[in-house]
């Protein structure tokens, strides 16, 4: 944790609790913490708000739900600017095959990883939908073979 980031060893451990399980009940992270429930929500309620903990979610399995086929996809725009930028990003959000879009430095401008039920599927999706996004100039996709590590976020 950076200098500016005021948490302490009890509220690591809280992290922790919930990065491994975010339905962990108050006691059973009071229990794990060494801490009672007050407290411990207290904590939680803080890191909240200071924005540590930005949400809670349900991990999906793609695949169980048909969605088999990952491709990273990089993006070069023709121009990088302001209008340019938030026309693309605007267009990627509304795709719900696009389930990542980073701003990337290098030779290209975005990263994406789209998922999708099978290549023909993708192939339509890059054909008629992203290609035809106003200023992409460029689009280079790979396929990856298997996940080696995946985490939401950096444990502490």
């Amino acid at each position: 944790m950076n200098e500016t980031t005021n948490i302490d060893e009890i509220d690591r451990r809280i992290l922790r609790a919930l990065q491994a399980n975010g339905r962990m009940s108050l006691q059973e992270i009071s229990t794990a913490v060494g801490l009672s429930p007050t407290p411990v929500a207290r904590r939680i309620r803080q890191l909240e708000e200071a924005g540590i903990i930005t949400g809670y979610r349900a991990l999906i399995d793609e695949t169980a739900l048909g969605f088999a086929i990952s491709v990273f996809v990089s993006v070069r725009l023709d121009r990088q600017i302001d209008g340019t930028l938030a026309g693309f990003e605007a267009a990627v959000r509304a795709f719900p095959e696009v389930v990542d879009c980073w701003l990337m430095t290098g030779n290209r401008d975005y990263l994406l990883r789209i998922a999708t039920s099978s290549l023909a599927e993708f192939e339509a999706f890059l054909t008629g939908r992203l290609t035809r996004v106003p200023g992409v100039a460029a689009i280079e996709s790979s396929i990856p073979l298997r996940r080696v590590k995946g985490d939401l976020a950096r444990t502490i």
